[in-house]
C-alpha cells in the first residue's frame, strides 16, 4: 500500500516543475555581447530564462577573444549587442560570437542587433563614398548569423542588402503609447519630422494620433552640420512633437527645435529611437528650447539621463523579447509592428 504524501513534498514537487514558459522553450539560449547587457537582461527576464554564460574579454594587443561557457549544440541562439559605444570592437565581438556558437554546432544563430552600426551609410550620395551597411551585412552573413532582429533601421531598403530573413522592429507602437499617456493635450498636437527622409515615419505617427504633421526641410554641407532650415506647416499656439529615428550630435534636433519656437510653438518635445548622444549632444540638449527628449533604450541611456535631466526612456525590451519568442515558436512577428507587448 503506498503510503500518502505529505503537503509539503507537494509543495517542493510543484516547485521543481519547470516553468511554462521554459517547457515551450526547451532548446532556446540568450546571450549578451558587452554593449548592452541590461537590455539583454530584461530580454531574458522577460523570457523567463537565464543568460547564457559567455565571457569576452581582451588580449594585451587588444585582439578580442570570446568563450562561450555553455554548450550550444542543436540549440537556437539568440546574441544580443547593439551597435554603441565602442561600436567597432562591439561588432568584432558579435560576428566572433556569432561564428563561436555556429561552430559549436548550434542550429540557427540569430543576432539581435537594436541599433544597426553604419547604418547611415547605405548609400553611395557622393563620388567614391561606401556603402558599409551593404559590407556590414555582408560580415554578418558571412560570419554564420542565420536571421537578424532590428529596430528602426535608419533606411529600410537595409533589409535588402542581406539574403538571410531581417525583422526590422518598430517602436512607434511604443512611442505612441507614451505620448498619449505623458502629453497632456497631445490631440492638439502636431508632429513634425526634422527633414524630409523622416516624412513617412511621421505621417505615420500622425495619422494614428489623428493629429497634422509638419516637415523641416534641411541642407547641409557636410556630415554632422546643418546649414540652413525651412519650416513647412502651421505650428502656432500648438505643442510640437519632433520624431526622428536617431540623435547623434543632436544638431539638427535643437535647431528644429529653435525654429518652432520661433514660428509659435507653445512647448517641443523630440522622440527619437536611437539617443547615440555623442560629442557636444548632452551640452546642446540642456541649452535648448525642448521639454522633454524621449529616447528607447536600444543604446544605454543611463549615464546621458545622469547628465542630462530632460533625457527620458522608453524601455522596448519587451517587443525584442516577444519577437525572440515568436521567432523561437514559429509564430508571425508582424503584431509587433502596431502593438506593444504587455
Amino acid at each position: 500500500m503506498k503510503s500518502a504524501i505529505t503537503l509539503e513534498e507537494v509543495v517542493n514537487r510543484l516547485d521543481n516543475l519547470p516553468s511554462p514558459l521554459a517547457t515551450r522553450m526547451p532548446n532556446i539560449k540568450v546571450f549578451s555581447g558587452s554593449s548592452h547587457q541590461d537590455l539583454a537582461q530584461r530580454i531574458v527576464d522577460r523570457l523567463g530564462i537565464d543568460l547564457g554564460k559567455v565571457v569576452t574579454k581582451k588580449f594585451s594587443n587588444m585582439e578580442t577573444c570570446v568563450e562561450i561557457g555553455e554548450s550550444v549544440r542543436g540549440e537556437d541562439v539568440y546574441i544580443v549587442q547593439s551597435g554603441s559605444g565602442e561600436i567597432n570592437d562591439n561588432l568584432m565581438e558579435l560576428l566572433i560570437m556569432i561564428n563561436a556558437c555556429k561552430i559549436a554546432s548550434a542550429s540557427r544563430v540569430t543576432a539581435v542587433i537594436p541599433c544597426f552600426p553604419y547604418a547611415r551609410q547605405d548609400k553611395k550620395d557622393k563620388s567614391r563614398a561606401p556603402i558599409t551597411a551593404k559590407l556590414v551585412a555582408n560580415i554578418l552573413s558571412v560570419s554564420g548569423a542565420d536571421h537578424i532582429i532590428t529596430m528602426d533601421l535608419h533606411a529600410s531598403q537595409i533589409q535588402g542588402f542581406f539574403d538571410i530573413p531581417v525583422d526590422n522592429l518598430f517602436a512607434e507602437p511604443a512611442v505612441l503609447k507614451w505620448i498619449k499617456e505623458n502629453i497632456p493635450d497631445w490631440k492638439t498636437s502636431i508632429v513634425v519630422s526634422p527633414d524630409a527622409g523622416g516624412a513617412k515615419r511621421v505621417t505615420s505617427i500622425a495619422d494614428r494620433l489623428n493629429v497634422e504633421f509638419a516637415l523641416i526641410h534641411k541642407e547641409r554641407k557636410k556630415a554632422n552640420e546643418v546649414a540652413s532650415m525651412v519650416l513647412v506647416g502651421d505650428v502656432k499656439d500648438r505643442i510640437a512633437i519632433l520624431v526622428d529615428d536617431m540623435a547623434d550630435t543632436c544638431g539638427t534636433i535643437c535647431h528644429a527645435a529653435e525654429k518652432l519656437i520661433e514660428a509659435g510653438a507653445i512647448k517641443v518635445y523630440a522622440i527619437l529611437t536611437h539617443g547615440i548622444f555623442s560629442g557636444p549632444a548632452i551640452s546642446r540638449i540642456n541649452n535648448a528650447c525642448l521639454e522633454a527628449v524621449v529616447v528607447t533604450n536600444t543604446i544605454p541611456q543611463e549615464r546621458h539621463m545622469q547628465d542630462c535631466p530632460k533625457i527620458q526612456c522608453i524601455d522596448v525590451s519587451m517587443m525584442l523579447a516577444e519577437a525572440v519568442r515568436r521567432t523561437h515558436n514559429g509564430e508571425s512577428v508582424s503584431y509587433l509592428f502596431s502593438n506593444v507587448p504587455y
